[in-house]
């Protein structure tokens, strides 16, 4: 059993099946993946909720830029944001927002596509590709990273090292990267934060605490 088998069994039983990515439609997880870029989650939702219900590809499109921005300022970064938000949705619409379609290409080709969209980096394309389009791509963090360093797990420093490395020594399998990811995030929220807490930690017994 590798290293991240054993931490992922470790996690899983303590947290389960955590049932991520909180949303009603892969619209709303594409929307959610941009708003959450440096920020909470509680501004997400708080911005999501001012949408009142009317969150779709066509209301983003036919929105003039200034109210658009206005609903989404509790994400922070609002102007910038909004752009984004067109640009994504631009390119959702040109597969007619049909999943069928864009599960018809390989995760390759749609990586690619969403790295070109403007506002979409390597873990807001992943988190896409996994919550949205349900394809095996694993989500790599923050929460990742600092996980990773202090278990240690030598994974390697850049987005894509780490990725490939998680990719490469677990199953490609969607449900086992979506909880994983959603359960380091719960566990880096609640136990592995910059200022570390040990104690009750799931991977208290296994990790070395490496400081960072």
């Amino acid at each position: 059993m590798s290293e991240l088998e054993i931490i992922y069994k470790a996690l899983y039983s303590h947290y389960g099946d955590l049932h991520w990515w909180p949303a009603d439609s892969a619209f709303e997880v594409i929307v959610g993946a941009i708003l959450t870029q440096n920020t909470s989650w509680i501004n997400v939702e708080k911005a999501l909720e001012r949408f009142e219900r009317q969150l779709s590809p066509e209301r983003i499109l036919n929105l003039p830029i200034e109210e658009l921005q206005e609903i989404i300022r509790p994400a922070g970064f609002y102007r910038q944001k909004s752009q984004y938000l067109k640009a994504v949705t631009e390119w959702f619409m040109s597969y007619d927002c049909d999943l069928s379609l864009i599960k018809k290409c390989s995760l390759t080709v749609i990586r690619s596509e969403l790295l070109q969209v403007r506002g979409v980096g390597n873990e807001t394309a992943d988190s896409i590709l996994l919550y949205a389009f349900d394809f095996p791509a694993f989500v790599v963090d923050a929460y990742t990273m600092r996980l990773f360093k202090r278990f240690p797990i030598n994974a390697g420093k850049t987005y894509q090292e780490v990725k490939n490395y998680c990719e490469n020594m677990l199953p490609q399998d969607v449900n086992l990267y979506n909880n994983f990811h959603a359960m380091i995030v719960s566990n880096g929220k609640k136990y592995c934060k910059k200022q570390i807490v040990c104690i009750g930690c799931p991977l208290e017994e296994l990790c070395k605490k490496i400081s960072s």
